[in-house]
């Protein structure tokens, strides 16, 4: 009762505040903030008592409230607790997008405690679909945060949470630990719900370790703690854990008693969560509670106080179990006598499925490593390969060295594309590519792309033709980047096997519901078109219409299996007609949801090289941190070229005390070296130093680990071997001050 004349004050205070402020023709900063916070502290409410639906109504109240005000600390927030609710109520792919925001708002803005909170909720999201792995992995990440910003009473939640990954991976002595660190800061902080769950956790590991009394003694404890403070998912959870011990001591009566009163109550969590999903519930779910409570406890009055009744229900339920358990064994021994033949016949073929499942795994999980393994060892050499040939280029060569040069260069920009086309088929493939949805101008990006490529179009003698369907709308939310890359190839084939001919780029509607389009894109050449035989194939992997056109035209036949793997993951697909001699024509449809939100034209920017020019660069101080002498040399004359003074170090513990005692203004940190990882050196770094720009300056390319890199503290990632012009970009970004917003920690 107290809650609601809180709730309804503040309606109160809230629906004045906002009269006076229409009066005024001015809605107040403070206001806002109120409203804010009322909608988040009403989701709160809505969310306990299961009226999921109305919860996140109020928070999408609350992120509108948030953006007008730009509170990017509520914003992040709430994204966190939308995607929580978005992942109850059964939208996945959803719930992924709100948790990214709010990864994304958060790592921009350093909020590492609120940040901490998000990992361990997408830790538990992970841990629901039985993503075990990566689970661990978010619930680790969150308590190095919590561990980092000295949130110590934070940490007893995501110890519970890796305890209840561990018993469902049967491994019950690394639950027992998580669950002894968990009581202790429970206790230390008294936080009731977290110590009632954590002892309730505990005695299902116990009897899982076959040390029945002590589990039975921990649950409840557990139990008598949840029913003391009215938690009552850890009620529920509780008479499920000890009816199973209960069966294991071999205490039938107690069992049932135990598995009776657990399905009760999740019959009426149940019918409030159906309640929930589909109108506004009040206060009747703690009525019944309540009442169900007051009905256990006269039943257990009624019981103690007539020992007779006590005996007669005993012999009743005794007589019931052990008629039921005979029916259940004869019915059990005439099931078995039927499919005794069935199963001896299919044990053999589920025995081969099971080891065909477990090899896959297996070598889906050695090809990953071998290709991580693989690709750095060559990005390595890669780096001084392509260093060693640009500083030379830059050099005044020969006259008869050039062509050797531009070979060499060319051979090594060949071998990194090869590289990252392998690395992305991998990453389809793994089911590792996440959708990045905004809001984007599709004219515009359309446009862009035929802009980019069209020096390769006239090289070709090749006009470029750009037709966009009159009154589709430009704007639109999807992921561009990906939209960009399958247009880029696309498009960049069709230049290839086009020689002075013409190329026509279409964009039309096919369909639309409410504000879904569904979109097709056509790129039509009259280039050499392609085989019919060849057709079926040109989407696999490798795939080149002959070996004649792969020696004339080059490419890895990569390309196309990419493609078709993105429009996938954009739930869209992709098709071909063509004809030898006359040309080729790609369509793929894809849905975009359309936004009238108006994008605000790119702002032109000075070049790099000009903007280096306007910095005074004599005070600039940095420090490479690499333990490899040619890569040490390369990157050093890269930077004194660009004027930049810089200090070398070959490990980890040196970079820890370098930035101690010298004041630089970037570190350049290499992330395998012998001793203490850069990793390592740049979490300890930022112990005592938060400001001091680190990139990661690596081979390392697994994107799917990239949040490592974010957690550590590292600003951004210069991937090696990397182009001068994306480098300086960075450099720039971070020597005049601008906020550094990285694509890979997103």
């Amino acid at each position: 009762m107290s809650q609601i004349k809180h709730f309804i004050f503040i309606f109160l205070i809230c629906l004045s505040n906002t009269t006076a402020a229409q009066i005024n023709g001015i809605e107040d900063k403070d206001m806002l903030s109120m409203r804010l916070q009322n909608h988040i502290d009403q989701a709160k409410l809505e969310s306990d008592r299961g009226d999921y639906y109305n919860a996140k109504n109020n928070l999408d109240k609350a992120l509108e409230i948030a953006i007008k005000i730009n509170d990017q600390e509520n914003e992040g927030r709430i994204y966190t607790k939308t995607a929580k609710l978005l992942f109850l109520l059964g939208e996945s792919d959803k719930s992924n997008i709100a948790i990214k925001n709010a990864i994304l708002i958060q790592r921009k803005n350093s909020d590492y405690d609120n940040l901490a909170i998000t990992y361990n909720i997408k830790g538990v999201i992970h841990s629901t679909n039985e993503e075990y792995e990566d689970a661990l992995e978010y619930f680790n990440s969150a308590k190095n945060l919590f561990e980092q910003e000295d949130l110590e009473e934070y940490i007893s939640e995501v110890t519970l949470n890796e305890a209840k990954v561990h018993i469902a991976q049967e491994n019950f002595d690394l639950a027992k630990a998580q669950l002894e660190k968990t009581v202790i800061l429970a206790k230390k902080y008294d936080q009731q719900r977290r110590l009632s769950s954590a002892l309730i956790q505990t005695g299902k590991v116990s009897s899982a370790l076959k040390n029945y009394d002590l589990a039975l003694n921990q649950a409840e404890e557990g139990l008598s703690l949840a029913m003391a403070y009215g938690i009552t998912e850890n009620i529920n959870s509780g008479y499920l854990i000890l009816s199973a011990i209960h069966e294991k001591r071999g205490d039938y009566k107690s069992s049932y008693d135990y598995i009776k009163k657990h399905i009760q109550l999740s019959d009426s969590l149940l019918n409030i969560q159906r309640e929930g999903l589909n109108e506004s519930v009040t206060g009747k779910y703690i009525n019944e509670y309540k009442d169900a409570q007051n009905a256990q406890l006269k039943a257990q009055i009624d019981d103690i106080s007539s020992e007779n009744n006590f005996q007669r229900i005993t012999t009743v339920l005794s007589i019931a179990l052990i008629t039921i358990l005979s029916l259940l064994t004869l019915s059990l021994y005439k099931n078995n006598n039927i499919r005794l033949k069935t199963n001896n016949m299919l044990h053999k073929k589920n025995d081969e499925l099971i080891v065909a499942k477990e090899k896959a795994e297996l070598a889906s999980k050695t090809k990953a490593n071998f290709l991580s393994t693989v690709t750095h060892e060559l990005r390595t050499p890669l780096y001084a390969v392509t260093g060693l040939t640009n500083m030379l280029l830059d050099e005044n060569p020969k006259e008869s060295q050039v062509p050797h040069l531009k070979s060499l260069k060319f051979s090594g920009d060949y071998l990194l594309t090869f590289i990252n086309d392998i690395l992305q088929i991998n990453k389809i493939e793994a089911n590792k590519v996440d959708l990045d949805p905004e809001k984007f101008n599709l004219k515009s990006k359309l446009e862009n792309v035929m802009s980019a490529l069209s020096n390769s179009a006239k090289d070709n003698g090749t006009t470029l033709h750009f037709e966009y369907e009159e009154n589709l709308p430009n704007t639109y939310i999807g992921d561009q980047l990906k939209i960009s890359q399958i247009l880029i190839n696309l498009l960049g084939n069709a230049i290839k096997f086009t020689k002075d001919g013409d190329i026509w780029v279409r964009a039309y509607k096919i369909d639309q519901k409410d504000n879904l389009y569904t979109l097709r894109f056509e790129i039509e050449d009259n280039g050499i078109g392609i085989t019919k035989e060849k057709q079926d194939s040109m989407f696999d992997s490798f795939s080149q219409g002959s070996v004649q056109i792969n020696r004339k035209y080059g490419g890895t036949g990569l390309g196309l299996s990419i493609v078709k793997g993105l429009i996938q993951i954009l739930k869209g697909k992709i098709y071909l007609k063509s004809e030898l001699g006359k040309g080729t024509t790609f369509f793929f449809e894809i849905p975009l949801e359309y936004t009238d939100d108006i994008q605000e034209p790119e702002k032109v920017e000075p070049t790099q090289t000009q903007a280096m020019q306007d910095l005074d660069l004599s005070t600039i101080k940095i420090l490479i941190v690499e333990d490899n002498k040619i890569n040490q040399m390369i990157t050093k004359k890269i930077l004194n070229k660009m004027g930049l003074h810089c200090d070398v170090v070959d490990n980890g513990e040196a970079a820890v005390e370098k930035v101690k005692t010298v004041e630089y203004n970037v570190v350049l940190m290499d992330i395998h070296m012998p001793g203490i990882s850069g990793l390592e050196a740049t979490k300890i770094i930022r112990t005592f130093d938060k400001e001091l720009t680190i990139f990661a300056l690596t081979a390392v390319t697994l994107e799917d680990k990239m949040h490592e890199f974010g957690e550590a503290g590292f600003d951004d990632i210069i991937s090696k071997p990397f182009k001068q012009e994306d480098f300086e970009k960075k450099l720039y970004a971070a020597l005049s001050g601008e906020k550094i917003v990285s694509s890979f920690f997103s």
